[in-house]
């Protein structure tokens, strides 16, 4: 590979890098408002299929990146991304926390109880979730190489969704457990909450599928790359 060619590597990369740590930036600051969908009128252990945070919605994008770049920059690059990802959570927290304890003035449109209603719970309930997503980004890096080698580079589709199902399964368990251990929601909606979580992270991974598909194809035709062959960059 040529010096321009990596040069342009190292620049989708970093927009790659980019997109991921603000889809997990923003999905810590907007996850306690709940919504519903409801394509089938089910309830499963007493909630609504499908009333989830919308925390949730741009989660999946975090797995998709990550999935991306293990399968062309490799799975140091991949890790790599997840740590400046969680570095970037830790500090948009400690933001979140001095504005939090700043005293508002008397005509600021957000007042200091709106904005703690709002942010009050993230700093404790995000920090203690960050372990988990952690620990689930690393597993989900962890599976998709081990069948990566396993398949010798073949059936991208299977260890893109072996892979973030049960790295979603272990985040989704342990964030909607915080958030009852924290009392931002009842025990009651757990099971609810932990199923309609996961089916709906499983529907989304199975529909990113073929947009995985496109993005390898593309920078394999772009960087002229083999099957299993991964981009060094500089």
């Amino acid at each position: 590979m040529t010096l321009k060619d990596k040069l342009v590597a190292q620049r989708i990369y970093l927009l790659l890098a980019a997109l991921f740590i603000t889809s997990l930036v923003v999905s810590n600051l907007i996850f306690q408002k709940f919504f519903y969908w409801y394509p089938v009128d089910i309830e499963f252990f007493g909630s609504k299929l499908f009333e989830i945070s919308v925390g949730i919605l741009p989660y999946p994008i975090t797995f998709l990146i990550t999935d991306l770049i293990s399968e062309i920059y490799g799975k140091k690059r991949a890790n790599q991304v997840v740590v400046a990802g969680i570095f970037a959570s830790f500090f948009s927290l400690l933001i979140v926390y001095v504005s939090n304890i700043v005293p508002a003035t008397s005509w600021s449109p957000v007042s200091n109880e709106m904005f703690s209603t709002v942010f009050g719970n993230t700093v404790l309930a995000v920090f203690a979730s960050m372990m988990a997503y952690l620990f689930a980004q690393f597993v989900d890096i962890q599976i998709y190489h081990f069948w990566k080698q396993l398949t010798k580079g073949k059936h991208l589709w299977l260890r893109n969704n072996f892979s973030t199902w049960l790295s979603q399964f272990v985040d989704t368990f342990t964030v909607v457990g915080l958030l009852c251990m924290f009392n931002i929601i009842a025990w009651d909606k757990f099971l609810g909450l932990l199923f309609s979580g996961f089916l709906f992270k499983v529907l989304v991974a199975a529909c990113d599928t073929p947009f995985l598909y496109l993005g390898v194809y593309l920078f394999r035709k772009r960087f002229n790359l083999k099957v299993n062959e991964e981009i060094d960059l500089l």
